[in-house]
């Protein structure tokens, strides 16, 4: 804990704009924010940022009617592999939002909340990228990998055999018993995470 707030005490000094000082104001409410983003290719260092999805968790309770979701412009085209996953093509986008522009609205819906995520770390590589030409500094925000919570609360401290250990976002929904929403789109795939970790909360 310590560590993590001296990194905010560093990252509050090396903010660029003080417009963005509301990432490290306390949240006027307790909730957290599961997102996910769709990307042009599954190689963060070439990967445009072509959709956001993102939902409040209040206590128990995902809040639906307090959602966002947004679609950028690419920049490039959109590799097959890419399409397969969340079936964004190129001319799904042509309307969608400048980068920037999308940007400034996720983190204006994020605040200084915690941020929780399936894969968290490609995701939040993704939109460090656009976000440290704005601000100086990476996303400040805590953030919780639901893989990671959904291992500690299956195994605990054992250690599985590699043919048995399974975090594919899929195979731990099915594994919590979970509905698997349509197709993975940004926010059915925010929305589904989500329910993964209210459902761990509750095992927990």
């Amino acid at each position: 804990m310590f560590d993590l707030f001296d990194k905010q005490q560093r990252d509050r000094r090396r903010l660029k704009d003080e417009k963005f000082a509301f990432l490290f104001e306390a949240p006027t409410d307790h909730c957290m924010v599961c997102f996910d983003c769709a990307s042009s290719s599954l190689d963060v260092k070439k990967a445009d940022l072509l959709s956001i999805g993102a939902v409040l968790i209040d206590g128990n309770k995902i809040l639906t009617s307090r959602r966002l979701e947004l679609f950028i412009q690419p920049s490039q085209a959109i590799d097959e592999e890419a399409i397969k996953v969340h079936h964004l093509r190129h001319c799904d986008l042509e309307n969608g939002l400048s980068p920037e522009v999308a940007l400034l609205a996720f983190l204006q819906f994020i605040g200084a909340r915690p941020l929780v995520g399936y894969y968290l770390e490609f995701h939040i590589a993704l939109l460090n990228k656009y976000i440290r030409p704005l601000l100086g500094i990476s996303l400040p925000n805590p953030q919780i990998e639901v893989s990671g919570l959904y291992y500690d609360r299956k195994y605990g401290s054992a250690n599985p055999p590699k043919q048995r250990l399974d975090l594919r976002f899929d195979s731990i929904m099915t594994d919590l018993k979970l509905p698997i929403l349509g197709q993975h789109d940004a926010y059915n795939d925010a929305l589904m995470t989500a329910l993964m970790y209210l459902k761990l909360q509750h095992k927990a």
